[in-house]
């Protein structure tokens, strides 16, 4: 089964990447890596959202005062 789901990387790559991680951070400090790495990806993604709200309003309002000016 050959899956794109890591690019190139191979299960055996994928493994050794592991093992290095877990050598060089030690088992209890990786849990933790891992929940700031959710956090930090939860806050990209509500920043995300909110620059995109923003855009939209400013596209909407932009659009809405082009119509005032045709009128």
């Amino acid at each position: 089964m050959n899956s794109l789901a890591f690019g190139p990387l191979g299960p055996m790559e994928i493994g050794v990447i592991f093992v290095a991680i877990l050598v060089l951070f030690g088992a209890k400090k990786i849990p933790e890596f891992a929940k700031g790495l959710g956090k930090a990806t939860g806050e990209f993604k509500k920043a995300r959202t909110e620059f995109e709200n923003e855009i939209s309003r400013a596209e909407k309002s932009v659009d809405e005062e082009s119509e005032e000016k045709k009128s």
